[in-house]
């Protein structure tokens, strides 16, 4: 059975992910006051976190429309498989399945999607994606692969960020998870974790970055202990700030076993919500 992979631009996108032929992306738009770009290939992380800068560290999206996920789904493929962001961040999973419909309504054939819900965002929709091809790949049934992938973001996938600054996710409304004595520790540096509802929760917080990001390292060592890591893989993704990723990989390789850690720019919605010298860390285990 042929298949396409299709994921909206909040996943970061890893090397082999552009040599399948069977894969698109479908963007999200960022604006920064009357600055508009798409978060797709053409996105400049350091002009973009630039604009942002000089605008006091805000900026906007919006998710794609079910019009573009539609389009997506068109060709001559028998399964399409969507991931998106965890639809507690952002509308495109709903846009998607909009899109799915809208498909199947104006198309009488026998094709077959679905629309997975991440219930993260970055490295981490990454990994799921990765997960998925493999799985669509062996010629494993329709159900199967959407129950293994599945089971697999809830079950084998973790994701923790730490962040210069709030002030991006605050203004987009995207910390209404978080306890409201968090926002009074906002002059700390905190650690956060996503949850496998797809929300995020608190993790911890230190006074400086990099005590912070030290501790991230061992939030992740404390949850993969006692877990075999062959063949596992974390995710690094930076805004603008490489030595900082690198001081993370340094230590998740000191408190674990981990042999692949890949160290990436994050795309632009991610760079948009972790704002410069954000780290997001994503892993299986």
């Amino acid at each position: 059975m042929s298949f396409k992979i299709v994921v909206d631009s909040c996943c970061d996108i890893v090397d082999e992910m552009k040599e399948w032929d069977n894969f698109s992306i479908v963007p999200l738009t960022l604006m920064v006051n009357d600055y508009q770009t798409m978060d797709d290939e053409s996105f400049d992380q350091d002009d973009f976190i630039a604009r942002m800068n000089a605008n006091n560290g805000l900026a906007k999206s919006a998710c794609p429309s079910p019009e573009a996920f539609k389009k997506a789904c068109e060709g001559n493929y028998d399964e399409v498989y969507i991931m998106t962001i965890t639809d507690k961040l952002s509308g495109s999973y709903n846009s998607a399945l909009q899109g799915k419909l809208l498909y199947e309504e104006e198309n009488n054939d026998d094709k077959k999607i679905y629309v997975f819900n991440s219930l993260a965002t970055s490295g981490l929709e990454t990994l799921a994606v990765l997960k998925l091809y493999e799985l669509a790949s062996q010629g494993l049934d329709f159900d199967e692969v959407i129950a293994k992938t599945n089971d697999y973001i809830v079950n084998h996938e973790g994701l923790y960020f730490c962040l210069e600054s709030l002030d991006a996710l605050k203004s987009n409304g995207r910390l209404f998870a978080l306890a409201a004595k968090v926002l009074e520790k906002i002059r700390v540096k905190l650690v956060c974790r996503r949850t496998t509802e797809g929300n995020i929760s608190l993790a911890g917080q230190d006074i400086t970055i990099n005590r912070a990001l030290i501790k991230m390292a061992g939030c992740i060592a404390e949850d993969v202990k006692g877990i075999a890591l062959d063949g596992q893989t974390v995710i690094i993704s930076h805004v603008c700030c490489p030595e900082k990723a690198q001081l993370v990989a340094d230590k998740i390789r000191e408190k674990t076993d981990y042999e692949n850690i890949r160290i990436i720019k994050a795309s632009g919605l991610n760079s948009l919500y972790a704002s410069d010298g954000g780290i997001i860390v994503s892993f299986t285990y």
